[in-house]
């Protein structure tokens, strides 16, 4: 046998097995890459969803705000019931979760706000999947100092604060890797807006 094909043989040889070896390699790599990109995926949705329901729940507050801000307030003082213009906020927030098809949590049954101070409303929900509570503040006497003209003047509006739970679903891949992410448990916004009356 001539020695140079010989030698041709064993150097075609050793290029086949580092060829077939880097195919190896190749799928090693892709099989330790997948649960990070499988993190990556999951995280920009779930952040993305969180965030979404974020600006959906200060529509709902700022909405509310404006509805309650713009009732009469000589209802705040009656000492029976719920004033109507908290009573307002409170439907406004609920029926705004019911159209943007989130879960109210049966915050609008049968449960009205009850009162936790001076001007300040408050109402639960414990309704919600996974175990949480909403809960919805409104506070009819938010004080919000302001400088006009070089004077500093106290403007009294309404405040309405939503705290809404939030089950994130990157904590169930993180374990899967053996990393806690634990993440906020809610997600609270705040409105408000000047009293009209």
């Amino acid at each position: 046998m001539n020695p140079r094909l010989h030698s041709f043989r064993l150097r075609a040889g050793t290029f086949r097995r580092l060829r077939d070896e880097d195919r190896a390699s190749q799928i090693v790599e892709f099989a330790l890459s997948l649960p990070l990109l499988v993190l990556f995926v999951v995280g920009i949705f779930d952040f993305s969803g969180a965030i979404s329901l974020k600006q959906k729940l200060t529509n709902a507050a700022r909405e509310a705000a404006r509805v309650a801000a713009a009732d009469p307030a000589n209802d705040l003082g009656n000492a029976s019931g719920v004033p109507v213009s908290v009573l307002d906020a409170f439907f406004v927030v609920d029926n705004y979760l019911i159209s943007e098809k989130l879960n109210d949590c049966g915050l609008g049954t049968p449960d009205l706000p009850t009162t936790s101070g001076t001007l300040t409303w408050v109402s639960t929900a414990s309704g919600c999947p996974g175990g949480g509570t909403l809960r919805l503040t409104i506070n009819r006497g938010c004080v919000k100092t302001q400088a006009i003209s070089g004077n500093t003047v106290n403007l009294v509006g309404t405040c309405v604060t939503i705290l809404y739970p939030y089950k994130w679903q990157y904590s169930s891949v993180t374990g899967l890797l053996g990393i806690t992410f634990i993440g906020p448990t809610g997600i609270t916004t705040t409105a408000s807006a000047f009293n009209e009356n």
